[in-house]
Parts: C-alpha cells; structure tokens; sequence
C-alpha cells in the first residue's frame, strides 16, 4: 500500500482528498498537516511514500519546499496539487524536483493516477497542464536563476557594475550572464531586452 501525506490547508479539500484515497485500496493517507512547519516535523517521523503538496500555504511557497523535500529525502515523490495553472509555476515545480502537477479541479481518480504515476518513477500532468506544458515549451524563454535576478534588475536600470555589488559577483561574471540573456531573448541591445522582458513578463 502506498503511503501519502497531505501537505494542504484547505480542511474540507483535505477531507476529501483522505476519504477518496483511502478508498481507491491503493494508497492510504498516513498523515496531513496544513502548513509547513507541520509538514516538516511530520517527515521526520515518518516519511511517506508520496507528498501531496500545495504551493501556497500559510507559512511558506511549496516551490521552496519542494527542493527542500527532495535534498532531506530523495525517496519522497512530490506530487503537486494546486490552483496555479501558469506555465512557467508548473515548469519551475517540476525542475525543483517535483514528480507530478495535479490542478485542484482534478476529478479524485487523476489523483489516485497521479499517486500511482510517480510511484513507478514516472511524471504525471494532469490533462490540463500537460497541454499547456506542451505549448508552452515551444514559446518561453527559460532563464536560470542568476539570469532572471541580472534580467530584473537590468530592467531596474541597474548598471553591470550595480548589479555586480547587489548580486555579490564579479564585473566579469555579470557580462557574461548578460550576454547570455540577450543570446537567448534573441536582442541586439539592452533596450531591445528591457522592452522583451516587460513584454514577455519575464519580470
């Protein structure tokens, strides 16, 4: 039997959640908690299987966590269970780790599919997201971490220089991110990628 934790502070969403899982004879509820504080004290004790995990709760994002999850206990699959139906929050998710992306207006079965999904070591998107991951993926631009902090202070008006000393980085290191952006926008110059980034809301 698989074993699930619930990471959701929705208490009637997580009632339904435990009695449609418990009832599918494939996986059983083994704790909840509705924020992260309790989440993290719960995997102490007992790590499940699969974590069921919201993205936004009372004390933190779920992003973060996810990557905190995945580093203490590689073991967990996370399966994403949220109202977030942007792209670029699902793509982020799932390069933090995560094994799968449910939305909340899910049918109970896509749940209990998704649980047994990541349980064989697959990826599981419900239909909605895999369409959009699909589409998006032909049309974002994606920046690694460093880049998009360089790109929203670039669009700040922040000098290399500036940014540099607001980053902690060598001059050096700032033109190169820089130019690496501008190769993967496409522009020639940084008013052409100001104009990008507000445009394609990379900021």
């Amino acid at each position: 039997m698989i074993t699930v934790h619930i990471t959701e502070d929705h208490k009637m969403l997580v009632e339904g959640l435990q009695k449609a899982i418990n009832e599918s004879e494939i996986a059983t509820v083994t704790g909840v908690s509705y924020n992260l504080a309790e989440s993290r004290k719960a995997l102490v004790f007992g790590p499940p299987d699969v974590l069921l995990l919201d993205l936004t709760l009372p004390d933190g994002y779920g992003v973060d966590y996810c990557t905190e999850v995945r580093k203490k206990y590689p073991e967990i699959k996370i399966l994403i269970l949220t109202s977030h139906d942007e792209y670029s929050v699902a793509r982020r998710v799932m390069e933090n780790g995560a094994s799968g992306y449910i939305l909340k207006n899910s049918l109970s079965e896509e749940v209990i599919a998704g649980i047994e999904t990541v349980m064989d070591g697959k990826i599981f998107l419900c239909e909605e997201i895999d369409i959009l991951m699909k589409k998006g993926a032909n049309n974002v631009v994606w920046l690694t971490k460093r880049e998009e902090e360089l790109l929203k202070l670039i669009v700040e008006g922040y000098t290399n220089q500036e940014a540099a000393d607001k980053l902690f980085l060598s001059l050096e290191t700032i033109k190169s991110y820089r130019k690496n952006i501008i190769q993967k926008l496409g522009v020639r110059n940084s008013m052409a990628l100001v104009r990008m980034a507000i445009e394609k809301k990379l900021v």
